[in-house]
C-alpha cells in the first residue's frame, strides 16, 4: 500500500519547479537556526506516520521569542495551520508534508515530542 503524502501548494520554487519536502525541512531548520532557535531536531516520519513527513522541533528563548520565529517562518510561507500563536508556549506550524513545532523548553520538555516519536531518524541539517 503506497503511503499518502500531504503536498504543500508552496512545493515548487520561484520559477515552478517542485522542490522535495526532504530539501524544504532544511530551508526551515535554517531559517529557525537564523532567528537563534536552540536545539532543533528533524524527525523523518515518512516510513512511520500518515500524520506528516518530517517533523522539526525547537525551543525559544521566550513566548515573545517563539512567535518571532514563527512570523519569520510564515513570512516565506504560509502553513495551512497555525497553532498557539497568542499564547506562544508551543506554536505549532502545519505544513502538511512538514509539520514546525516551537516550545518554550519548559513545554517541551513536559510534552516530550522527542520521546514520542524517538524511534524516527534524524535528519542533520546540512549545506546542500
Amino acid at each position: 500500500m503506497k503511503k499518502y503524502s500531504r503536498m504543500s501548494k508552496k512545493n515548487s520554487d520561484k520559477h515552478g519547479k517542485k522542490v522535495p519536502a526532504l530539501q524544504r525541512v532544511k530551508q526551515l531548520a535554517r531559517k529557525i537556526y537564523e532567528k537563534k532557535g536552540s536545539d532543533i531536531l528533524i524527525f523523518d516520519l515518512r516510513e512511520l506516520s500518515p500524520i506528516s513527513d518530517f517533523f522539526i522541533i525547537t525551543n525559544g528563548l521566550s513566548t515573545v521569542h517563539n512567535r518571532t520565529i514563527a512570523e519569520f517562518l510564515v513570512e516565506d510561507e504560509k502553513p495551512y495551520h497555525l497553532e498557539g500563536h497568542e499564547a506562544g508556549n508551543w506554536i505549532l506550524l502545519d505544513y502538511f508534508d512538514i509539520i514546525v513545532h516551537i516550545f518554550l523548553k519548559e513545554t517541551r520538555t513536559f510534552y516530550g515530542l522527542e520521546r514520542l516519536w524517538g524511534d524516527a531518524p534524524q535528519v542533520e541539517i546540512d549545506d546542500d
